[in-house]
């Protein structure tokens, strides 16, 4: 067991997390059926930050296999008393970027949901509103993987979700061809990594796009968009929005 998942608030945060992200019914019915979208029983999906996995069981109650990454020792150990058994996920405990190698992870020990390897998205974060009590407090250092050499050793996924906090750029900029179905997170604080996201893949395939706000796993728009029409669309949020998944769909 690694020392540093019982710094002073991480059990605790992590016991909030397992709450907020597991213990919802009517949540885990709304995602299923988003997710539904881009899945079927046998297809693969990445789920790149997997945290404590409630993504993870949303893919496995939709029949898919999952390949899940978790750099964090203590959600890393939440991942493995829930689906370490289960054949049908493989967990890595590691980070995702551009390339291959050790990464410095730094860790919010109260909220760990927002650690992260990016040094740009802590200093965005820094007097943001609603940001003023995150704090970073350690650093580890993490092995790294890119997308592409997942997909090397397990497949081309059907699904491939990011949650990286602001490394999601970083992430996509290690894959070199197109995946069915991509989502990346967003936050209004750093706009310009989702803009770099959205550059990236259309460097990959004819993608189009949507958007879910929050947690609310709903698509908010009637008819996919261009890569530019989203980012006008991301633009446009007032600061509250906080966050949210663009989903990239490759189309024929």
């Amino acid at each position: 067991m690694n020392a540093s998942i019982y710094r002073p608030g991480t059990a605790k945060a992590l016991s909030r997390s397992l709450r907020v992200y597991h213990g919802d019914p009517a949540r885990n019915a709304v995602m299923d059926a988003l997710y539904g979208r881009f899945l079927k029983p046998g297809d693969l999906a990445f789920d790149i930050g997997s945290h404590v996995g409630d993504r993870v069981s949303s893919f496995r109650r939709l029949g898919a296999r999952v390949v899940a990454l978790e750099p964090q020792p203590g959600p890393a150990r939440v991942l493995r008393l829930i689906h370490g058994r289960d054949p049908q996920v493989t967990l890595v405990e590691a980070a995702c970027g551009d390339k291959e190698g050790p990464v410095t992870l730094r860790i919010n020990s109260a909220n760990p949901t927002v650690s992260t390897a990016s040094t740009a998205f802590i200093g965005a974060a820094k007097g943001s509103q609603g940001w003023q009590e995150q704090v970073w407090d350690h650093e580890i250092e993490v092995p790294g993987t890119t997308l592409d050499a997942l997909i090397a050793l397990h497949g081309v996924p059907a699904l491939l979700k990011i949650d990286v906090e602001g490394f999601e750029a970083h992430v996509l900029a290690g894959l070199t061809r197109p995946v069915p179905a991509i989502s990346f997170e967003f936050t209004t604080i750093q706009r310009d990594v989702a803009e770099a996201c959205l550059a990236l893949l259309e460097t990959l395939g004819p993608y189009r796009f949507n958007v879910a706000l929050g947690e609310s796993q709903q698509l908010e728009l009637d008819e996919p968009a261009s890569a530019e029409a989203m980012g006008g669309y991301l633009r446009a949020l007032p600061h509250e929005a906080n966050s949210g998944d663009v989903y990239a769909v490759l189309t024929p």
